[in-house]
């Protein structure tokens, strides 16, 4: 008689898998709560101490870490030797191993929990069978997902036992997911002891889905979600229209770090992971008012992301244009039912309010991957420092600040022209600052005359000062700390225009 050891903290499906495993002439061995749950089913159950000859102790911390689970796990079928020490240890064969893990990540995730409850949280038996049932699936199948369950018996009722090819893929994803629970404590503990950069690391990501393609048709490409993400697109829920593609992804990530800066009714508009728009009101109506005028060519095709409720009157805007995807925290009934008349637009809902969980970023390179903290630097007014003889006024000022948040996440080098909550110049990813100045200004045109510039680095020269000058910028913030400092300073002077330093880079290559 084949054995099965089963024993679940998900339990979906459990019940009706092990009935059928029974029929098809499997014995079962059970532990603590799965136990419970089979017996109180009608299912007979061997208990984990009638295998051992041993009871569970230390609050059921050491139950199948014993020789009589491990042997039966471990033994290579067809090596006579291995055969022999199991008769003479008077130890029974386990063909099948049922386990998922202690809920380390559920208790994680919960608001109030304590350290004891995720050490206790910590599956040390459950990893050590799946590791003993995985390295033997030559011989033993070993299941971890109840998703499996239906190919597993449609197996077993065709031939006796599961594929080779079926154990080596559970196999795989044992080890998978022995890797992925491991780095979740390890992030944890790592965290927890404060040390930053340890000298190794291994990430966790869950499938979101496959991709229809990457950023080029050529490409494969899949979504995967880090396990404690918080504020982002993976947590979005999609009301309506197409799977979202790869560049989709990416630009609605970029629309919504920039939202993230900005708590008044805001608006912003995304294209190749740059704002080409980007607009603060009293309402989002407003808002949406400025981001549209901000860039109305750019916009089509883009990706819209706004931090309050779509009003009617908003979506009746959307409607007008052909754009990717719309984000929000929510819709009005009118207002969706007027969006969602385009039957491809990709319309999301996401809480605004969500927490950034994640504050490392990972890009990756060739064979490598560079870790830094994401750029969460606020700048507050009391940072700014007045190089000029003018001082901006105070409408400057805040224009000043709302050009700072924007141009922080424009690719560098960046410049951004902006009056009034809204952007009227984006000039992006340019190999010179005079370069991405001209393509701001030359935007913006005749809506420069009284607008700010906000440069996400220093002016190495007073060439993009003197630009800014002829189009009739008023006032300039940038990081300041070029050796010719003095020679920008004295062209703002020279033309009446007020430059505030913040001391702070914002770089985004």
């Amino acid at each position: 008689m084949k054995r099965a050891l089963i024993s679940v903290s998900d339990k979906t499906g459990i019940v009706e898998f092990t009935k059928e495993l029974v029929s098809l002439g499997y014995e079962v061995i059970s532990t603590g709560g799965t136990k419970k749950t089979l017996d109180e089913a009608g299912v007979k159950t061997i208990g984990i101490s009638e295998i051992t000859n041993f009871p569970e102790i230390m609050d059921g911390r050491v139950k199948t870490l014993h020789p009589n689970v491990h042997g039966g796990l471990l033994c290579v079928r067809d090596n006579q030797e291995h055969l022999k020490a199991l008769e003479e240890n008077d130890i029974d064969l386990i063909d099948m191993v049922v386990v998922n893990l202690y809920p380390f990540k559920k208790t994680l995730e919960k608001e109030e929990t304590t350290h004891e409850e995720l050490i206790e949280n910590i599956d040390i038996g459950g990893p050590s069978m799946l590791r003993s049932a995985a390295k033997n699936h030559k011989f033993v199948t070993v299941v971890v997902d109840p998703k499996d369950y239906k190919q597993i018996l449609l197996e077993v009722k065709e031939s006796g036992d599961t594929e080779l090819t079926t154990r080596e893929e559970l196999a795989a994803k044992v080890f998978r997911h022995t890797a992925g629970y491991d780095s979740l404590i390890a992030e944890y503990l790592t965290k927890k002891s404060g040390v930053e950069f340890p000298e190794s690391i291994t990430v966790t990501y869950e499938k979101v889905q496959d991709l229809r393609y990457g950023e080029n048709p050529h490409q494969r490409a899949g979504f995967y979600k880090n396990a404690f993400t918080g504020y982002s697109i993976s947590t979005g829920k999609q009301l309506h229209g197409k799977e979202l593609s790869y560049n989709n992804i990416q630009d609605a990530n970029s629309a919504l770090e920039i939202l993230k800066e900005f708590s008044l009714p805001t608006v912003v508009a995304v294209k190749h992971m740059n704002p080409c728009g980007v607009g603060c009101g009293e309402s989002i109506l407003e808002a949406w008012n400025k981001a549209y005028g901000g860039d109305p060519v750019s916009i089509f095709g883009g990706i819209i992301a706004l931090n309050k409720i779509v009003t009617k009157e908003v979506a009746e805007k959307i409607s007008e244009l052909f754009l990717e995807i719309v984000i929000a925290p929510g819709y009005e009934k009118d207002a969706f039912e007027i969006i969602s008349k385009k039957k491809n637009i990709r319309i999301m809902e996401l809480d605004m309010d969500l927490k950034i969980k994640n504050t490392n970023k990972l890009t990756t390179v060739m064979d490598g991957v560079l870790i830094q903290e994401l750029d969460q630097k606020e700048l507050l007014k009391d940072d700014l420092v007045c190089v000029t003889d003018r001082k901006p006024t105070d409408s400057e000022l805040e224009d000043l600040m709302f050009a700072w948040k924007v141009v922080k996440h424009v690719k560098s080098n960046a410049i951004v022209v902006a009056r009034e909550s809204q952007t009227v110049g984006v000039g992006a990813g340019q190999m010179n600052r005079v370069g991405a100045a001209k393509i701001a200004l030359e935007q913006a045109e005749d809506k420069c005359c009284g607008a700010v510039m906000a440069s996400d680095a220093f002016f190495p020269m007073p060439d993009t000062v003197e630009m800014a000058a002829k189009y009739g910028i008023k006032a300039i913030i940038q990081p300041g700390g070029s050796i010719k400092d003095s020679l920008s300073i004295e062209e703002c002077n020279k033309n009446g225009i007020a430059m505030i330093f913040t001391g702070v880079r914002h770089f985004k290559h």
